[in-house]
């Protein structure tokens, strides 16, 4: 999969989405992380296509396309987790296990992200996010 190649994916996914069109574009999002060559895109990459639909707001019940989207999600989050060791990346790892109901893991990931960001810098607002989330399960 090319830069470009993921670009269009995600125009595809973002007109979706405007066009109310939430189970085709959760869709998309899950064919887009499936996709063969996602995880070989560069990380940054990979994380600004994954933050589009871990950190969109919503509200009102969740279609099924939804949570698909995000066990879709797992398997490039672990990867860039195992790869970079990078406490955001435990984050959007963390809530995709809060969206599929795995509490527990999603605390333990939340944690090990805490850990390694107080490490890098105490007073960043991932901490104060990752602590957030850790006293909200």
């Amino acid at each position: 999969m090319t830069k470009e190649e993921l670009v269009a994916a995600v125009k595809d996914i973002v007109a979706k989405t405007r066009a109310q069109d939430l189970d085709g574009a959760y869709q998309g999002y899950s064919a887009l992380f499936l996709r063969e060559g996602f995880t070989t895109l560069a990380a940054p990459d990979q994380r600004q296509a994954l933050k589009l639909v871990i950190m969109a707001k919503r509200s009102g019940k969740q279609p099924d396309s939804l949570t698909d989207a995000h066990r879709a999600a797992l398997t490039a989050l672990s990867e860039l987790v195992s790869a970079h060791n990078e406490p955001e990346d435990y984050e959007l790892l963390g809530l995709c296990h809060l969206m599929l109901g795995n509490d527990q893991a999603a605390s333990n990931i939340f944690r090990e992200a805490l850990s390694l960001e107080r490490a890098r810098n105490p007073q960043s607002d991932l901490c104060g996010r990752l602590m957030t989330r850790i006293s909200a399960i």
